[in-house]
């Protein structure tokens, strides 16, 4: 886990950082955070307990548990990756345990969509270069180097294009992601909507 979690805001440009390698199909949001944790007033605890089950059962041998995985920021997994209930608490975890970015065969859906709400990219790659990225960065460290704007991932070792959806890849680009950052920069037009409704007017109000 990262020492210091800082929330993205505004445009997501390039990403930098450590892979860490998550093997396995078809791991669900009750594997990346157990129900139990959901009971949680805020998200901040998240990061701690992320996998927890999985860690349990694994012994100080998962990943997330790892000395040479510590303070990595982008994760690579493979097929459908946050199937299972729609809970943002995973992402969250997945955030606050220091993930920045994500790349993998597939994504179930809503996960997909819970990750660019809160400004995690989640990015694709055949199963072959997944695989092989997995092999090496198991092995040696791995650092990359994503260019949000090209779609394009480096290292030494490596260079591929990223799939990653033309909506979602704008909405970075432009900071759009960050709703709280795209309402406070719009004040002026939410102030004009205000003061044209008719309903909100309650200086002249009569009682």
């Amino acid at each position: 886990m990262n020492s210091e979690f800082t929330s993205p805001i505004g445009k997501i440009l390039k990403i930098n950082g450590k892979c860490i390698s998550l093997i396995g199909n078809d791991i669900d949001t009750d594997r990346i955070i157990p129900a139990r944790f959901l009971k949680c007033v805020d998200f901040d605890s998240l990061g701690k307990s992320v996998f927890e089950d999985d860690r349990e059962t694994l012994k100080g041998k998962h990943p997330f548990d790892l000395v040479e995985n510590k303070n990595s920021s982008i994760l690579i997994v493979n097929s459908n990756f946050g199937c299972g209930s729609s809970r943002e608490h995973a992402p969250q975890a997945l955030m606050r345990w220091g993930i920045k970015a994500i790349i993998g065969e597939s994504f179930a859906e809503i996960f997909y969509s819970n990750c660019i709400a809160i400004g995690i990219p989640c990015f694709t790659l055949k199963k072959k270069l997944i695989q092989d990225i997995q092999k090496y960065n198991n092995n040696k460290s791995l650092f990359l180097e994503i260019d949000l704007k090209n779609s394009l991932a480096k290292s030494n070792d490596f260079n591929f294009h990223l799939e990653i959806k033309e909506s979602s890849k704008n909405m970075f680009l432009s900071g759009e992601w960050d709703a709280t950052s795209t309402l406070l920069c719009k004040e002026k037009l939410i102030e004009n909507k205000y003061n044209d409704l008719p309903y909100l007017k309650f200086n002249n109000l009569v009682i």
